[in-house]
């Protein structure tokens, strides 16, 4: 994914990290790109408790259920997928903008 990334995003500075990644990963992703790579873990396993950073990916999804179409796993092709979640993006972003 970080190969695929830099291209596209190359001034990105922070990417966070599920907690099932390795210290190998991060100094790769240092090393090679220049990102600082964070791993957000849980505290916990049986308590429930806000993870910070965690709650911004979380809403997200919840925020991408509210379109039909990528409520439910339709699509055939990655790319027609991956093009339905730019343009669900860009929708919700359109909407905040024009309630400035």
């Amino acid at each position: 994914m970080l190969i695929r990334l830099f291209p596209v995003l190359p001034h990105l500075a922070k990417i966070l990290l599920d907690g099932g990644y390795k210290q190998g990963v991060i100094d790769w992703g240092k090393a090679m790109f220049g990102y600082v790579l964070e791993i957000v873990k849980r505290p916990e396993l049986h308590t429930f408790k806000v993870v910070p950073k965690r709650w911004i990916v979380e809403r997200t999804f919840g925020w991408f259920n509210w379109y039909r179409r990528l409520s439910k796993d339709y699509e055939h092709n990655p790319k027609t997928s991956e093009a339905m979640l730019h343009f669900t993006s860009c929708t919700l972003m359109l909407r905040r903008l024009a309630t400035l």
